[in-house]
């Protein structure tokens, strides 16, 4: 068993906790959180501590998994594997393109296994959705979005995740990959812009953003994501791939909300449109939901330890991906486009 600790108990940290538990190729030996947590009654029997650093000289785990806010991610897998532990850690893998190639650079020295959590990565409908968009054939455009309308708790955690991280960047980086993964080829410029729609989260911070992608073949992609209490619950959920040879799209049900976390990763139908033929539904009835696909990510971690995969190539996407969405982030700041052949952290 693979002696696992588990930094972070958010609402992915709980999760991720859950499929270690359940998973026979792990064993938990401890749980970090800077304060008590709520958690599952199957993982109250493991020992909760605050200090990561401590937690990590004492229990010697041969994995840890980061789900703590994401200004810490960097230095917490570069910890963890310079103490001989291979890591698994939440998107996005830092808040810096430096800070990134850190983490990839130090895999590359140390040989440990380095998982990035790309969720999507993990799901049939997704992989099916990449699979018949590459069919189509590109130039291809891309409309992404995933919106929120959070309140309560879920605007609290959205609050403390902005400290750090907008909207365009934290979910943003699952989507830009996707985009990577279909157009096959670079991206070379992204223009960006934000609005801050809330006196309750910083001056400099904005909790609604968008931004445009442009790529070597002449692909664009477009990504839309904003957080809080006054967003709308119409169209938040939009997700369209289209060629000069059709296109596919997600199909959502009417009884779909932006506050269901299961509804951010299903896709209940896909959609196949081609040119001169008749549209196809794909039903996607039997997915994974959440949960299932936390436990199918780790088992890849498993795999990626036990079997000594090649992680260099998702390394490098990681990077990539973040990079992207950081140039937008820059763009929406300076209100300027982004050469990604340019900038001094470009991909």
């Amino acid at each position: 068993m693979i002696r696992t600790l588990v930094a972070g108990l958010g609402n992915m940290g709980r999760s991720h906790a859950l499929a270690y538990h359940r998973d026979p190729a792990f064993q938990i030996v401890g749980l970090v959180n800077r304060s008590t947590p709520e958690l599952d009654p199957a993982l109250a029997g493991y020992e909760v501590t605050a200090d990561f650093h401590a937690a990590l000289a004492r229990l010697k785990p041969e994995l840890v998994s980061i789900a703590t806010y994401s200004d810490s991610h960097a230095d917490f897998a570069v910890a963890a594997m310079e103490a001989g532990a291979h890591v698994f850690v939440e998107k996005p893998l830092a808040t810096t393109v430096a800070d990134a190639r850190r983490v990839a650079d130090c895999a590359a020295r140390t040989g440990r296994k380095v998982v990035v959590g790309y969720i999507l990565r993990h799901h049939p409908s997704w992989q099916r959705l990449i699979a018949e968009a590459r069919g189509l054939g590109g130039p291809y455009v891309f409309r992404l979005n995933l919106n929120q309308q959070s309140k309560g708790p879920t605007w609290e955690v959205h609050k403390a995740l902005m400290r750090t991280t907008p909207p365009i960047v934290d979910c943003g980086v699952h989507y830009v990959d996707v985009m990577l993964q279909i157009a096959g080829t670079e991206a070379v410029e992204v223009r960006g812009m934000g609005l801050r729609l809330s006196d309750e989260i910083a001056p400099e911070m904005y909790n609604y953003g968008h931004f445009q992608v442009l790529f070597e073949d002449g692909s664009l992609g477009w990504y839309e994501a904003g957080w809080g209490p006054m967003m709308s619950d119409s169209a938040f959920f939009v997700k369209d791939v289209v060629s000069p040879n059709g296109a596919v799209s997600i199909r959502m049900p009417e009884s779909a909300r932006s506050d269901d976390i299961d509804t951010h990763t299903r896709t209940s139908m896909l959609r196949l449109h081609r040119v001169g033929a008749e549209d196809r539904d794909i039903s996607m009835a039997d997915e994974p939901g959440h949960q299932e696909l936390c436990e199918r990510e780790a088992a890849f971690v498993a795999r990626a330890i036990t079997e000594d995969l090649d992680l260099s190539r998702h390394m490098r996407e990681a990077v990539q991906s973040l990079a992207i969405c950081l140039a937008a982030d820059e763009s929406v700041k300076t209100g300027r486009p982004i050469s990604l052949k340019e900038a001094p952290w470009a991909p």
